[in-house]
């Protein structure tokens, strides 16, 4: 599966205050409430919102630990499929003492990551980008480009950005991709919702929730089996 990992780099001190905080209070300037899945037992809220802002938008990304077998956390089931490299870094013990939240983050890198999932899109005023096809295609391909590099023929490390893979070529992964599909239940209610069905790698949706808000949820094909599609108001940290 395709994740995006988490970096962090030099030395932080024990004491290093920890970056949910900050990043939930920027979350929460979002003029319209950030969503999420539903709670569900194969899935784990990081609480590490990634906020975009810009040009009369907004976007918060909201990023999930997948557990494919929720009722028994140690089986190897749960692993990440990390490369030798990825694994050494992992267990490579520090020299330094680390802070308590780094150490929590390091050992969920162990497990899958749903890495923005979910995000909340909100504009000051509609346009031509604000639209849910457009936005459900700019999803799609920032999970494909950021978590999915090898599949789709980018070089590791590179910043190259045009897949080399025919089945990803930027002419299969447009707003022509995006099709109706049945309702997606949102806080309780059915509401209509579009999708994109034709990624080998991903499968994408999104609910239209105000004339100026959309939701869009972007999640790898290997673990649509574990994942409820379904949506609810996410509580931000205080």
């Amino acid at each position: 599966m395709g994740t995006a990992p988490m970096h962090f780099t030099g030395y932080l001190p024990e004491d290093a205050p920890g970056p949910r905080i900050a990043q939930a209070a920027k979350a929460q300037t979002l003029p319209v409430p950030v969503m999420g899945f539903t709670p569900q037992p194969t899935l784990d809220d990081v609480h590490l919102e990634n906020t975009e802002t810009g040009g009369g938008s907004m976007t918060v990304g909201i990023s999930y630990t997948l557990w494919r077998n929720p009722t028994d956390r140690s089986d190897p089931v749960n692993l990440a499929d990390l490369d030798p490299e990825a694994l050494r870094s992992l267990e490579q013990p520090s020299p330094h003492p680390r802070p308590a939240w780094l150490l929590e983050l390091v050992e969920r890198m162990h497990y899958p990551l749903l890495w923005e999932a979910v995000r909340t899109t909100w504009h000051q005023t509609p346009t031509e980008f604000s639209s849910p096809p457009t936005l459900l295609v700019a999803h799609a391909h920032h999970i494909l480009r950021n978590g999915f590099r090898a599949e789709l023929g980018l070089a590791p490390g590179s910043t190259d950005r045009t897949p080399t893979h025919p089945a990803h070529s930027a002419a299969l992964l447009t707003e022509r991709a995006v099709r109706p599909r049945p309702p997606v239940d949102v806080d309780g209610t059915p509401r209509e919702a579009l999708e994109i069905d034709t990624d080998p790698l991903i499968y994408a949706l999104a609910v239209p929730l105000t004339p100026t808000s959309t939701l869009t949820a972007v999640v790898p094909r290997a673990d649509l089996p574990h994942v409820t599609l379904s949506f609810a108001r996410r509580t931000l940290l205080p």
